[in-house]
């Protein structure tokens, strides 16, 4: 790619897939100590999609999330210290210790919210898209999902509406090859998952997902798109998670459970998308060795003394654990 980029963008770039990567790798041992309790579906591999999405937006538009959402919510600029406390179910996590991993907001900076439900959190980024329209205030709405969301009806329903009404929307689908063990070759008629979305008259494309600056050449082309009117739009990205489905790996009981195979997972470890953004930075004269270790040492900075504000802050208090319940 021959495009020219400022040096605060390549370094906010960098910068945050290293900071999404450093603070998933802090969760690993406390995982396996049961420190941690939360179920957590880690992000590992697939950050090139969150962050090279997210430089697009600005912080009035929205994103929502899945279950695999510590990406978008880091990359869209929600608090580390927030969701680490989040993470270790204490008070003053963003969702107050109630939410655990899979239940993310920060809707001070547009992150409007992830929940584990597969295909769960679509429909109401099409409801945000559908109020941006009416108020017309120009905001773009992001739906991230995976591509076992696309087994679900409510995304074509979706999909038709959007289409309908010409919703300043983007189908944000991060396809890593597998619905939890299930290789998507095997649960769905063997095409590109971005042609769905050609039925309805939506701009559609895939998109190499491990390669920040692609991502956010075709997001930015989307986002365009949506602000002048012309949404929504369909982009799948093509990447891979590095760890288990849920947690560190797949291990249950001492029982090897993933089904990918070793070969196929050394390929894709070698399309590491923050090595292979950082061959593209030294190959340039663009950053050098120094400055790059300089981030990766703030960022691990930044990262422990999130853990250590999360361990200090106080549990939710069980006589409260009525409170904030609709019914």
């Amino acid at each position: 790619m021959n495009l020219e980029y400022s040096n605060v963008l390549l370094k906010k770039l960098y910068q945050m897939m290293v900071r999404i990567r450093v603070f998933e790798d802090s969760l690993i041992a406390p995982i396996f100590t049961r420190e941690i309790h939360t179920p957590c579906h880690l992000y590992s591999g697939q950050e090139a999609v969150a962050v090279g999405l997210s430089a697009t937006l600005s912080r009035d538009d929205y994103i929502f999330g899945n279950h695999r959402s510590h990406g978008h919510y880091l990359a869209k600029g929600g608090s580390l210290n927030d969701i680490a406390a989040e993470i270790y179910c204490r008070e003053s996590g963003c969702s107050r210790g109630r939410g655990g991993s899979m239940h993310l907001i920060a809707p001070e900076v547009g992150m409007m919210g992830s929940a584990p439900i597969v295909a769960g959190t679509i429909s109401l980024a099409v409801g945000a898209a559908m109020a941006s329209s009416i108020r017309e205030d120009g905001r773009v709405s992001v739906t991230f999902f995976g591509d076992g969301a696309t087994g679900e009806g409510v995304l074509y329903e979706s999909l038709n509406f959007a289409a309908l009404k010409k919703l300043p929307i983007i189908f944000a689908c991060e396809n890593n090859l597998y619905a939890t063990h299930m290789p998507i070759r095997e649960c769905r008629i063997n095409r590109p998952i971005h042609k769905i979305a050609e039925p309805f008259g939506i701009d559609n494309y895939a998109v190499d997902g491990n390669d920040v600056l692609q991502v956010y050449e075709a997001s930015k082309k989307a986002v365009k798109i949506c602000r002048n009117g012309g949404g929504p739009v369909f982009i799948e990205f093509l990447t891979y998670r590095y760890r288990g489905h849920v947690g560190p790996d797949d291990n249950i009981q001492g029982l090897h459970t993933d089904i990918r195979p070793p070969e196929e997972l050394a390929q894709w470890l070698a399309n590491d998308p923050i090595k292979k953004f950082e061959r593209y930075l030294l190959e340039r004269h663009l950053m050098n060795e120094q400055e790059l270790q300089c981030i990766k040492n703030d960022v691990e900075k930044e990262v422990q003394e999130a853990r250590i504000y999360a361990e200090n802050s106080p549990r939710p208090k069980p006589q409260e654990v009525k409170n904030d319940v609709f019914a």
